[in-house]
């Protein structure tokens, strides 16, 4: 019996390493939503820190938290990434059942496109907000400003937060933070993990852009300029040793065949930076 666990090990451990090695090739562009090939460009597993890895594509994150008692996934990226994400978590030792929650950032196809699949396939239960729930039941239709342009296989939220609240699987314990903005839904989410045997603050937060948005008499979306002012001020507040976000640039991440950053970011100089950004776009539509 001992010869036949040591054997599956060296299997095993000959198995994960071709495959950490393997050049995957590029995804399948989508007719309907074209996206950049670094969104389509999958990556091994990347370790972040030591229960948190980016298992996604080269341009966008999708974070697998790794727990006592199951898998946590945080995003899914593009609808064609689904079996792309179950093969890097079976590298990581993480079964199709194993994953027992998937969060996500905000509502739209370029992060959330898989998660009806995924959901399928492992049943997962998903946790969101009221406000995205209702555009992923409607698979991204009749968005408030990209109308029927971006859509996906609709998916049912098995759980409604609300601000603040805590999300516990075993020894994982995240805890949501609502920055409605860049999608009224939009959220950011935070918790604990090591690195070297040190404990650190990360915090996952979305997107604060506001690309070619109306910000001024948005009739869909009055508060729009007020909810962006007042998540800046909370992203700016939140506990953040080590800042990721949906797009992996927007926070210096580069991800390829490790997760390094060109520049460390701050969650204050993130919210710094969109806040001018914001100003500056409600200054040239003033003109």
């Amino acid at each position: 019996m001992n010869i036949r666990i040591k054997l599956a090990a060296i299997v095993m451990a000959t198995y994960s390493s071709i495959a950490m090695a393997e050049n995957f090739p590029v995804l399948p562009q989508l007719d309907t939503y074209k996206v950049p090939e670094s969104w389509r460009q999958p990556v091994a597993p990347l370790k972040i820190a030591d229960n948190t890895w980016q298992i996604g594509t080269q341009g966008i994150t999708s974070l697998l938290l790794k727990g006592k008692e199951g898998a946590i996934l945080i995003d899914g990226g593009m609808e064609q990434t689904a079996e792309h994400l179950l093969g890097n978590m079976r590298r990581l030792g993480i079964a199709p059942t194993d994953l027992k929650l998937i969060l996500h950032s905000h509502a739209h196809a370029d992060h959330i496109g898989p998660l009806a699949e995924l959901k399928r396939i492992t049943g997962a239960q998903v946790v969101t907000n009221a406000e995205s729930a209702v555009l992923m039941a409607r698979g991204g239709a009749n968005d408030i400003h990209f109308a029927d342009q971006i859509l996906y296989p609709s998916v049912n939220a098995d759980r409604i937060l609300h601000n603040g609240e805590q999300v516990v699987l075993g020894d994982l314990r995240l805890r949501v933070h609502f920055i409605p903005g860049h999608t009224p839904g939009s959220m950011a989410w935070t918790w604990q993990d090591t690195v070297d045997s040190k404990v650190i603050d990360i915090a996952y937060v979305d997107s604060l852009t506001a690309p070619g948005y109306q910000l001024v008499n948005n009739l869909r979306y009055p508060d729009i300029v007020q909810d962006y002012r007042v998540s800046f001020e909370r992203v700016r507040k939140l506990p953040c040793d080590l800042l990721i976000t949906p797009h992996a640039g927007a926070s210096g991440w580069v991800f390829h065949d490790t997760a390094k950053r060109e520049r460390a970011l701050s969650c204050e100089e993130y919210a710094d930076k969109a806040s001018k950004s914001l100003e500056k776009k409600l200054v040239n539509n003033s003109k």
